[in-house]
């Protein structure tokens, strides 16, 4: 089986945020970008199947939303899928920030990133709310891992 955590291709957290920014201000209007997303959905790590369940399910997402983390060399790594289209590419979005980082500097990367990339004003109410979910969730994940419980896989 490949690996289903997802691997960064920036640096950091920020420098991960200015290459989406840049690449979703590359198309001229928000059906373009929302065709990109969701390309962004398709290429994820496969998903296992036997993480399709309840116990990985993010809640507060309209869609199915599953997640799982692990732990590796001081670094927390995500993975993630969803029953839907654009949610996939919105978890992809996050994966690009978020996995890979250790857990003090997801601590430190606000999802305001979220709003300034115009992506909460552009998604209907309840996709909002469900992607504002899923950066919690991994903001959770990164918090717990700093106040103490170190576990590898970490879990959701």
């Amino acid at each position: 089986m490949s690996d289903p955590f997802f691997q960064p291709e920036e640096e950091s957290a920020t420098a991960a945020i200015a290459a989406i920014g840049e690449e979703l201000n590359f198309f001229d209007d928000w059906m373009e970008r929302y065709q990109f997303i969701i390309e962004l959905g398709r290429k994820l790590p496969p998903f296992p199947e036997e993480w399709a369940n309840d116990a990985h399910r993010v809640p507060g997402c309209q869609s199915r939303v599953w997640m799982e983390a692990t732990r590796r060399d001081g670094k927390l790594y995500f993975a993630g899928a969803s029953d839907a289209a654009i949610v996939s590419g919105l978890v992809a979005l996050l994966l690009r920030v978020y996995s890979g980082r250790s857990p003090a500097e997801i601590r430190a990367t606000d999802p305001v990133f979220l709003k300034d990339l115009g992506l909460l004003e552009a998604l209907s109410t309840n996709r909002g709310n469900g992607i504002a979910a899923m950066a919690r969730k991994v903001r959770e994940v990164a918090h717990s891992v700093v106040v103490g419980s170190d576990p590898t896989p970490v879990g959701l």
